[in-house]
């Protein structure tokens, strides 16, 4: 029998999230007392530091638990415009800076700021599992740009010209990139603005990974490059990943007064403010930056270590290629040799291996698999050793 109330063209439309239901499953197995190295997390293993922490709990005994402004407490709005003029020479008025729920929310806010339904939105592949489904949210079109390890997963201006039609609004720009962790110089940065300005695009641009940056590379805030690009940047980032927060769900967009207030605005029918104490563990975060240096330098440091040792696994097992990645704490290995489609790969290496990785159909690119190295060395050594015996299994 058919149902007379169908659910709504969203939900129907959305697709779930691939990292979080490998997560699961893979916790779920560790639950079970199953041995599993996994891979498929997008967050780091470090604990918040212990200030941030306290300044939370300060806040909690201090009573604030009550609504706090939509956009944010306003010593934290003040905190994150004064953070990127300190950084970037960004000049950002606090009335420019939304505090979300995370940083999912904050892109999904940005768009829904400028885009209207039946916008193209430009989404470079690999892409984060969530744009596409943000796009279809707002109404909108998603189409993708596909890159591939042969030139490092990097656009060009010529791929963005060639995709963009009269009915283009905007484009989603990841950098660093999940799931490559690639990372564009400013150079390339540059080249590619040029093209989205001259056809008057918005631009997302997710720094999400902005202090997770290996090799001596340096991250580019576009909306630094000109007040062109300052008038039509929505830059969102937020506390995730340089803090080890991703419990907390603080997210952060930055644009010009206008969209804010409209993301704002859109914000308060959706989820009112963010956590009102979190807010204040964010706030220590920024603003006790020795603290937070020390913590982000030992997190960084044991990223680049695993980095290496998990790029020299992957490279050492015959048949498999992998760029190494520049930012963020991921690797995509090209996995295309071993004759298996991705979602079948993963499956298979998760139950005969008990290894979880994301398969790459989920980032828009078949033939590849994310690997995340917010892990211990001795999970990597050993859920290496695991994937390098998978695939001589399939090769034999």
């Amino acid at each position: 029998m058919s149902n007379p109330h169908p659910l709504s063209v969203w939900a129907q439309n959305v697709s779930p999230s691939p990292t979080l239901e490998i997560d699961a499953k893979a916790k779920a197995m560790m639950a079970a007392g199953d041995d599993v190295c996994s891979f498929a997390a997008g967050e780091p293993d470090f604990d918040t530091p212990d200030f941030i922490k306290d300044a939370a709990i300060t806040a909690l005994r201090a009573g604030k638990t009550k609504y706090a402004p939509t956009p944010g407490v306003e010593a934290l709005r003040v905190a994150i415009a004064a953070r990127y003029g300190a950084e970037y020479g960004y000049l950002v008025k606090p009335n420019q800076v939304v505090v979300s729920p995370g940083g999912k929310f904050s892109c999904f806010i940005g768009l829904q700021s400028v885009c209207n339904p039946g916008d193209d939105i430009l989404v470079p592949a690999p892409y984060w599992v969530s744009y596409p489904e943000m796009v279809k949210l707002c109404g909108g079109r998603p189409v993708y740009i596909a890159t591939d390890d042969r030139t490092a997963f990097k656009l060009t201006p010529a791929m963005v010209e060639q995709a963009i039609t009269p009915k283009t609004k905007a484009v989603i720009f990841n950098n660093p990139s999940n799931p490559t962790g690639v990372l564009y110089t400013r150079t390339e940065i540059e080249a590619l603005v040029a093209v989205f300005l001259r056809h008057n695009l918005y631009i997302l641009s997710d720094e999400m990974y902005e202090h997770l940056i290996y090799d001596g590379g340096t991250p580019t805030c576009i909306a630094t490059l000109s007040p062109e690009a300052a008038a039509r940047t929505l830059t969102a980032s937020g506390f995730s990943k340089s803090y080890a927060m991703t419990g907390w769900r603080l997210g952060t967009l930055v644009a010009r007064p206008d969209i804010a207030k409209a993301a704002g605005e859109l914000q308060a029918q959706m989820s009112s403010n963010a956590t009102t104490f979190g807010q204040y563990g964010a706030i220590a975060a920024l603003n006790e930056k020795d603290k937070a240096r020390e913590s982000l330098s030992a997190m960084k440091l044991a990223f680049d270590r695993r980095r290496k040792l998990m790029h020299a696994g992957l490279v050492a097992i015959p048949g498999m290629t992998c760029v190494l990645a520049s930012g963020a704490f991921y690797l995509f290995p090209n996995i295309s040799q071993f004759g298996l489609p991705s979602v079948a790969f993963a499956a298979r290496l998760l139950e005969t291996e008990k290894v979880a990785t994301v398969p790459g159909l989920a980032f828009g690119a078949e033939g590849y698999l994310r690997l995340s190295y917010a892990a211990s060395d001795e999970t990597i050594t050993k859920g290496l050793a695991r994937l390098a015996r998978f695939c001589a299994s399939l090769k034999s």
